[in-house]
Formats: C-alpha cells, sequence, structure tokens
C-alpha cells in the first residue's frame, strides 16, 4: 500500500539559503508555461556538503521551492500576494508526483524550483493549477 502524505508546505520546502537561490538562477534550466515560468537546478549530495562546510543543513527537503511576482508584472502589494499564494497553493496540491520522482534518483542533495509569475494581469486560481500542474510533469519528465 502506498504510504499517506500529507499536502503541507512546512519550513523546510521554502527555498531561502542565499547560495541555493544564487545558483539556481544562474546555472538553472528554465521551462515556460504561460502564465508561470519555472527555473529548476539539481544539486548533488557532495555538491550540496560542499556549499555548507562539509555537512548538508538540517532544515533542507528534497524539494524546494519559491515564489516571485515581479513588483514590474503587478505593481500593488495585494496583488502580489495574492497570486504568491495562488502559485503556493497549487503547488502544495501537487507536489507529490515530483518528490516521489526526486526521492527515486540516487545521489540527489536537492531540486531547487523557482516559479516566476509572467503575466500583467491577475489571472484565475484554475488556470495556475492547471499551468502549475504541466509544469511539474514537465519537470519530472526531464530529471
Amino acid at each position: 500500500m502506498a504510504e499517506k502524505r500529507r499536502n503541507k508546505f512546512v519550513k523546510a520546502e521554502r527555498l531561502r539559503h542565499k547560495s541555493l537561490v544564487d545558483g539556481l538562477f544562474d546555472e538553472g534550466k528554465s521551462l515556460y508555461e504561460f502564465p508561470l515560468r519555472a527555473t529548476y537546478r539539481i544539486i548533488g549530495d557532495e555538491e550540496l556538503a560542499g556549499m555548507y562546510r562539509g555537512e548538508k543543513p538540517e532544515g533542507i527537503a528534497k524539494v524546494q521551492m519559491m515564489v516571485t511576482v515581479p513588483k514590474k508584472k503587478r505593481r500593488h502589494a495585494v496583488d502580489r500576494v495574492l497570486l504568491r499564494r495562488r502559485i503556493k497553493e497549487a503547488y502544495r496540491l501537487q507536489k507529490n508526483e515530483l518528490i516521489d520522482r526526486v526521492d527515486s534518483l540516487e545521489g540527489v542533495g536537492t531540486l531547487s524550483v523557482a516559479f516566476v509569475y509572467m503575466h500583467g494581469e491577475n489571472v484565475d486560481y484554475a488556470l495556475i493549477e492547471r499551468k502549475m500542474g504541466k509544469l511539474l510533469r514537465k519537470i519530472a519528465e526531464r530529471m
């Protein structure tokens, strides 16, 4: 019987270490599914340990993500917060397939993913959810 996993978005799944974020945007690969762009990077166990003086820190999950909604695209903070929440919720509900794929691979320290909102207007949650599913499937296929 398959293991039942809770659909929570815990702190360990948030991409927040500066070295991981910088490396993601410098060396990551991008996929585009309007209105979202996903930039992802797979980091091996040895490379991850090397970034942190020889051992992997406790607060790093197998898959970490972050969401950015540029101020240039959405000027009002309420719009940026709304879209950030919609993107996080769509990810939270559909992340299990990607996590299972990463868990099945050997030698993977973490998969870092950044979702960037690219549209100039607010879109419905249903569209974001559909596009998020497509992006997560594309990332899982390319690993």
